[in-house]
């Protein structure tokens, strides 16, 4: 099994308490790495700077490689001030990071890629991401589209760009609003004008949908209650890893949604996007690996 290439931004997420290692693709890998799924990680990082050494021993805490993490001797770890208040969470993502400079790696063997809109904010990350997804062999798996409109990337530009180059998407329902009036009124024709193959749509606490090829809805659950809410900074990423994770180790597309589900719901009760401490994902991981396969494959 190839392991699954993730490209994209790793940064810190500065909240009023302290600092936790973050950005959308840098969660799904250490997810997928504690969840015992093969991950390469590609991103780019500060040479030696406090962020950069956080998001490395991060990395090291969730047993993920850090091989593929660039340094950066004229650009600083990105940085993220996380504004919260009662209605939840507002970022801040300060510009002109490392990551915006990630260079795209010498060979690309994969069997799924995930990619995300945020790393394309910049002329070059959004080349090197591209190139990556250009020549990926579409048999050895799908290309997943994390599709993240915050400010700077919230154009029908670039998600249109992206689109053309993922097989999967992935978003929230206000992202979903935007392409249907950016591009084509109804899902169906969404689905057909960019060639998607399929499309999850996170709710929140309302729950998740899967929609197939033609826009017909394949699976969809309720949200899962979380009494002890912290933040919900990470919990779509989690929910993308164990979807990912699923479709990596062929285990059945509906079981793997309700597990991503509960996994998300869980990370909402723990600040950041990750447990500190990675043992409390190992029932996690057993479950995931418990799931079953996919009859269809």
């Amino acid at each position: 099994m190839n392991p699954i290439l993730v490209l994209g931004e790793a940064l810190v997420d500065e909240f009023r308490d302290g600092a936790v290692a973050g950005g959308a693709p840098f969660n799904v890998a250490r997810s997928l790495a504690a969840l015992g799924v093969p991950v390469r990680f590609v991103s780019r990082i500060g040479a030696d700077d406090a962020a950069g050494r956080l998001v490395l021993d991060s990395a090291a805490r969730f047993g993920l490689a850090v091989d593929d993490i660039q340094r950066d001797a004229n650009h600083a770890t990105g940085r993220v001030s996380v504004h919260e208040d009662a209605g939840g969470h507002r970022f801040e993502i300060h510009a002109d990071a490392a990551w915006d400079h990630l260079e795209a790696p010498a060979t690309a063997q994969a069997g799924i890629l995930y990619f995300g809109s945020l790393a394309q904010r910049h002329p070059v990350s959004r080349a090197a991401i591209r190139a990556v997804a250009k020549r990926m062999n579409p048999s050895s798996g799908p290309r997943l589209l994390d599709l993240n409109l915050r400010p700077g990337t919230d154009t029908p530009e670039l998600a249109a760009e992206a689109l053309m180059l993922a097989d999967w998407v992935k978003l929230n329902e206000d992202e979903l609003g935007c392409l249907l009036a950016w591009f084509e009124p109804t899902l169906p024709a969404l689905m057909a004008r960019f060639a998607l193959q399929g499309l999850v749509v996170t709710r929140g606490a309302a729950g998740y949908a899967l929609h197939g090829e033609q826009g017909q809805l394949l699976a969809a659950g309720e949200g899962v209650a979380q009494p002890a809410l912290v933040d919900s900074v990470g919990a779509g990423d989690g929910f993308t890893a164990v979807l990912l994770a699923g479709l990596s180790l062929g285990r059945d597309l509906a079981a793997t949604l309700r597990l991503a589900n509960r996994y998300a719901a869980m990370i909402c009760g723990v600040r950041g996007p990750l447990p500190s401490d990675p043992a409390a994902l190992a029932p996690w991981r057993e479950a995931l690996h418990a799931l079953p396969a996919d009859e269809g494959r």
